[in-house]
This record gives C-alpha cells, sequence and structure tokens, in this order.
C-alpha cells in the first residue's frame, strides 16, 4: 500500500496588486539577505533580478531561479535538486506537492549548493 500524498490547503485569492506586493516582497527579502552576507564576507553569492526573476549564483557556478508566475499565483524555484512551485497559503508560501514552506526549502536547497548552512528565514 503506497502512502497517501499530503492535502495542501486551498490557496489564499489574492487582487492582482496584493499578489504583486508579497513576491516583490519574497524578492526584496532574499537580495537584501544575500547582499548582507556579502557585505560581511559570510558567502559570495551573486544576484542578478530582472523583473519577477531572481538568480542566486554560488561560488560553485551553480545557480537557483526563483520566478514570479503571476497568472497561476505561484513561486517557482529552480536549484540543483529540482524545480519548486508555492502558492500562498494562511500566510505563507507552501509546495503545491509536499506543503513545505519556501524560505525553509530555499535555505535547505541553497546550503546544499553553498557548502555551509545558509538561512533564509529572515529574509
Amino acid at each position: 500500500m503506497s502512502a497517501a500524498a499530503p492535502i495542501t490547503p486551498a490557496a489564499t485569492v489574492l487582487s492582482d496588486a496584493e499578489y504583486q506586493a508579497r513576491t516583490r516582497a519574497v524578492l526584496d527579502g532574499i537580495e537584501s539577505l544575500v547582499d548582507q552576507w556579502l557585505d560581511s564576507d559570510w558567502i559570495d553569492i551573486d544576484t542578478h533580478r530582472s523583473g519577477g526573476l531572481l538568480e542566486l549564483s554560488f561560488p560553485d557556478r551553480s545557480k537557483i531561479i526563483i520566478n514570479t508566475q503571476a497568472p497561476l499565483q505561484e513561486l517557482w524555484l529552480a536549484a540543483k535538486a529540482g524545480g519548486y512551485h508555492y502558492r500562498f497559503v494562511a500566510g505563507q508560501w507552501l509546495d503545491t506537492r509536499d506543503g513545505s514552506e519556501f524560505h525553509a526549502h530555499l535555505s535547505q536547497l541553497a546550503s546544499a549548493q553553498a557548502g555551509k548552512a545558509l538561512d533564509f528565514a529572515a529574509a
């Protein structure tokens, strides 16, 4: 007997303006935190942002790409480990497959690619 897939609660319906504000805040927070790490010589991650797309380039030349998907009201994350989709549910961005929280999952994926512990919870 196979285990049932976790049930993710229904996404919160956002207006276009709310979606844009929330996703902009996520990208701004990540960019700001990475800039702080760079300024303090914690880790050398380069960021490149173009509209709703934020690219993080790690010292080993690997990348994590975070992209807004306005028509679906989702955040997409692409990393070495795979691609993930997140919807806004009850105040947080949750993975559409397993319900994991975006910042916690980003921390895990970025830490694996950076080779050191990175915590995006403050982003």
